[in-house]
């Protein structure tokens, strides 16, 4: 896995979320509009708050799409975190060069929306996955 470097703008979005939350954040990717931030294990309720209410109200503060992501140690249940919004029902992990590909299985209604326009939640899924694991490329099935 590389060492993660993280820019000032990068940093200071962690800060806000934290301040804002009161949850750990192991990690923060932006992607286009959206901001994903990567929180400690078991800090998931303390990041999105009552309904929803603080990733709300940073989407206001923001103006960017926020997103809030449990992580574990575990790859299987890190990419289930990641898809979480897709109800995944069971991911298969397959070597691939020098790492694993995983391959979520999501609800099929869901299926076009776990992948997003043009492979964007992907891109943002794979970019966790090789900061955080060996896995080097994920799909939905």
């Amino acid at each position: 896995m590389p060492d993660i470097t993280l820019d000032t703008e990068t940093i200071a979005y962690i800060r806000l979320f934290e301040e804002r939350t009161g949850a750990a954040v192991k990690d923060c990717l932006e992607s286009e509009d959206k901001l994903v931030f990567l929180v400690a294990p078991g800090e998931i309720h303390k990041a999105v708050g009552p309904g929803g209410v603080l990733i709300d109200r940073l989407k206001g503060l923001l103006h960017k799409e926020i997103v809030a992501v449990e992580y574990s140690d575990d790859p299987e249940t890190l990419v289930k975190n990641i898809f979480f919004f897709y109800s995944p029902r069971k991911v298969e992990f397959a070597p691939k060069g020098q790492g694993r590909h995983a391959s979520v299985t999501v609800d099929p209604a869901w299926k076009a929306r776990a992948i997003g326009k043009a492979g964007k939640n992907l891109k943002i899924a794979r970019a966790i996955l090789m900061r955080h694991t060996d896995i080097v490329s994920v799909s939905v099935a």
